[in-house]
């Protein structure tokens, strides 16, 4: 994880719980959408367009 992704306030999806199941998490940068796997959050971090995460939430 690169110095700009470990200061990014991290969300983890509301359907997460405390057993350790799939989760992911989201931090919204300026340009783009950072997702990571809750459970490896040292990484690998994937970075999308804030217009491709609009339209992936919209379609799911």
């Amino acid at each position: 994880m690169n110095t700009a992704e470990s200061e990014l306030t991290w969300f983890k999806s509301s359907f997460s719980d405390t057993e350790g199941g799939q989760c992911v998490e989201v931090a919204a940068g300026a340009e783009v959408v950072h997702i990571r796997d809750s459970k490896a959050v040292a990484g690998p971090v994937v970075h999308v367009s804030r217009q491709a995460w609009a339209g992936f939430v919209r379609e799911a």
